[in-house]
């Protein structure tokens, strides 16, 4: 780990544990050394490690047995959407008010796996940003967006709070989304989650991982934690 990048270590533990996986040095549903053990490994904190860990899981790298330990996970299979959509436009078309609280607003340099998401190169800066979407005063959704900012360079945490991301991108940037990727999983609802979505931890949740793009340019990758409870969503196959 290089203590001295501005690469978080988090991501850094990640992206190596990725690559053992990827190389099939830790095979499916084999155990992953403890917590404990990483730590001494790589000569981290528990904090830094059982983020990782947790970031690993959302992503479906791995699983978790309670009592048990952490497994590689096998890998999944995706089901596609075919209609593109905002969270604003849908609770508008439905009568409810939508509004949005920017949580958390930082330039990062990025690490390897987000730089291939988003065909950016390594150390690249992008904006991450947590959001925290409502409906009628209700919380609904937590978001964590990582924007290129070569492609927004002066966007700022009130302009996402003043206007929808997606205007904002349009209105000043000329920038709009011409199609989006997304994948759906399920997943469970963490701490920090369950607090901004008055949920209680653990609560089953849906994961949708958007990748916007710009005619062939990716624009915005966004992790969205969804309450269980309150949305479902329709495949039309034709």
């Amino acid at each position: 780990m290089d203590k001295k990048s501005r690469v978080p270590l988090y991501l850094q533990l990640m992206e190596d544990l990725i690559k053992k996986i990827e190389a099939q040095a830790y095979r499916e549903n084999e155990k992953l050394p403890s917590e404990r053990e990483l730590c001494d490994l790589y000569d981290l904190s528990r904090i830094t490690v059982r983020q990782a860990l947790q970031e690993l899981e959302r992503e479906g790298f791995i699983y978790k047995l309670h009592g048990k330990g952490t497994f590689v996970a096998p890998k999944s299979y995706n089901q596609n959407l075919v209609k593109l959509y905002s969270f604003t436009e849908e609770m508008k078309a439905i009568g409810k008010k939508p509004t949005t609280k920017v949580m958390s607003f930082e330039e990062i340099a990025v690490d390897e796996r987000l730089a291939s998401k988003m065909n950016l190169g390594p150390l690249d800066e992008v904006l991450q940003v947590s959001r925290l979407r409502l409906a009628d005063d209700e919380p609904l959704m937590y978001e964590t967006s990582y924007l290129p900012k070569k492609l927004f360079p002066n966007l700022t945490k009130n302009d996402l709070e003043q206007r929808p991301m997606y205007d904002v991108f349009y209105e000043e940037y000329q920038v709009n989304v011409t199609k989006a990727i997304e994948r759906f999983s399920a997943t469970m609802i963490r701490k920090e989650e369950a607090e901004h979505l008055r949920m209680i931890t653990d609560q089953p949740a849906m994961l949708i991982k958007r990748f916007a793009y710009h005619n062939d340019e990716l624009i915005e990758y966004t992790i969205s934690v969804a309450r269980g409870d309150k949305f479902d969503y329709t495949v039309e196959l034709t």
